[in-house]
């Protein structure tokens, strides 16, 4: 049987999968990681969880943490980034412009590709960069 949790697909069939895919997916571990760090940090309180995690997985509040990654990123991990960020999407939201927009998908899309290659220690590693004060990186 299929483990959903910690897949270990290979970079062949990451590549088969559009750059939206990637983002699709990278967007609910991105989620589900916000959510985890919120629960596990104390930093938000029943009452407003909801809205301390649309406020960080919304598009602005990640193409900020994109552009704090971006130095942190391997040429292979840098290679998603782009694609995701280049990917051309119909909708932007509107709370954003189309540059953090595109910023967001590209980090969707990285954390797609981490997720589905099974790197969740370095998903995670970025993720808890992306999550500190930017001035500490």
């Amino acid at each position: 049987m299929e483990n959903y949790f910690h897949l270990e697909m290979d970079r062949r069939a990451i590549n088969q999968i559009s750059a939206l895919g990637l983002a699709h997916c990278g967007d609910a571990v991105f989620e589900l990681l916000v959510r985890s760090y919120l629960c596990a940090s104390g930093k938000a309180l029943n009452g407003n969880l909801h809205r301390a995690t649309v406020d960080l997985v919304c598009a602005p509040a990640q193409a900020e943490r994109a552009e704090r990654m971006l130095p942190l990123l391997t040429q292979e991990e840098l290679a998603f980034y782009r694609r995701g960020r280049n990917a051309h999407v119909h909708q932007v939201p509107k709370n954003a412009t189309y540059a953090q927009y595109a910023r967001a998908t590209g980090l969707e899309c990285l954390f797609g590709a981490l997720y589905l290659s099974g790197q969740l220690d370095r998903l995670n590693e970025l993720f808890i960069l992306t999550m500190e004060d930017p001035h500490a990186i």
